[in-house]
Formats: C-alpha cells, sequence, structure tokens
C-alpha cells in the first residue's frame, strides 16, 4: 500500500509543520518514507510545495508523477488548484478556503472556492477563522492535519496524535494541548462533511 501526498501552502503558514508531524508518525509506524525538498521556505509569503510518499513497500523516488497524488493537503484554496495536475483520479484535496492574498493579480476568490467544489473528493473549511474562534491562533495548521487525517489511510488518528505530542513537547505542555485541540477540531469537521 502506498499514499502520495502533495503539500502546499504560502511560507510561514506552517506546512512543513504538517510534513513534520505526517513524517514522524510514519516513521514511528515503521512505514517508508520518501519527502522531496521543500521549496519556498525562504520567503515569508512565497509558494511552498512538497512531495511526500508514504508506502509499506520500498520507495524508488521522492517525487511524485502528474495524475498519481492520492491526496493534497494546502493551506491555501489557490495554492490547492495549482498542483490540480498531480491528482489522481480518485484523489482527494484538503484545504483551507481562506485565501492568502500575496498577489496584485490574486484570482477572485469565489471563483476558486467553486472550482474546488466541482471536485469529486474535497474537504475544506476557513481554518484561521476557526483557529481565532477557539483561541488558537497558531494552530490552524493542526486543524487542516485533523480535516486531512481520515485520508491519510496508512495512519490512524491516534498515530497523528502521537507525533503531534512528541514533535511539540520541547515547547511544553500548553503548547501540545493547543495542536492536539486543534488536531481534533479538523477531524471533527472532516467526519462532518462526510457524513
Amino acid at each position: 500500500m502506498k499514499l502520495d501526498i502533495k503539500l502546499s501552502g504560502v511560507g510561514g503558514q506552517g506546512i512543513l509543520s504538517i510534513a513534520t508531524v505526517i513524517g514522524e508518525a510514519a516513521t514511528a509506524a515503521g512505514l517508508q518514507l520518501k519527502q522531496a525538498e521543500v521549496h519556498g521556505m525562504s520567503q515569508r509569503g512565497g509558494d511552498v510545495q512538497s512531495d511526500m510518499r508514504l508506502s509499506t513497500d520500498a520507495i524508488c523516488s521522492d517525487l511524485i508523477p502528474l495524475g498519481q497524488a492520492d491526496l493534497i493537503i494546502s493551506m491555501e484554496p489557490m495554492e490547492a488548484l495549482r498542483y490540480l495536475p498531480y491528482l489522481a483520479a480518485d484523489g482527494a484535496v484538503v484545504t483551507s478556503s481562506q485565501p492568502f492574498v500575496n498577489i496584485p493579480n490574486y484570482p477572485d476568490a469565489s471563483a476558486l472556492l467553486a472550482e474546488l467544489d466541482a471536485l469529486p473528493h474535497v474537504v475544506r473549511a476557513n481554518i484561521e477563522t476557526l483557529a481565532r474562534e477557539h483561541a488558537m491562533p497558531k494552530s490552524a495548521n493542526m486543524i487542516l492535519l485533523g480535516m486531512a487525517a481520515p485520508s491519510l489511510k496508512l495512519l490512524d488518528a491516534e498515530q497523528l496524535r502521537g507525533a503531534i505530542a512528541r514533535i511539540f513537547a520541547r515547547k511544553g505542555e500548553a503548547i501540545v494541548n493547543a495542536n492536539l485541540e486543534a488536531f481534533e477540531l479538523g477531524l471533527a469537521h472532516a467526519k462532518s462533511v462526510s457524513q
């Protein structure tokens, strides 16, 4: 079994933390893992993308071919759409619905959301608003990870919770708990959408 994930967003949004948690959970589960270099992190506000491949068998390449991604996880709706050519026909998109307007000719937000909603498998929410409403403004990325959890077929929610606890442990119990709470919020949202 394998799972090919395209991660995308804008520099500074926390996409690297999502990749770190998934990678930690996969390693602890004994899965094979390859991740392509993350591009764009050096520029806050620039586009960020990375390929992450998980498998029960050996993985030969760290790059996902066009049309082969099982999942796109994106912190930004335009960035999710940018990588649609990589998505498999039965693949899923999990994304924030809140645009990060960082260019003068940013597309119309309602058109972006309409294009996302036309996809067969999409879960989206305004994660930034959810994070603020629940007094966890720095944990929007963990809300997104929770939303993606049901689509991470090789990992279960408990494995992801454990990875969150290990990754954030050095920052203290309050940070661990905030990130776990954000993860649960996203997981609940994903479950409500799928029912």
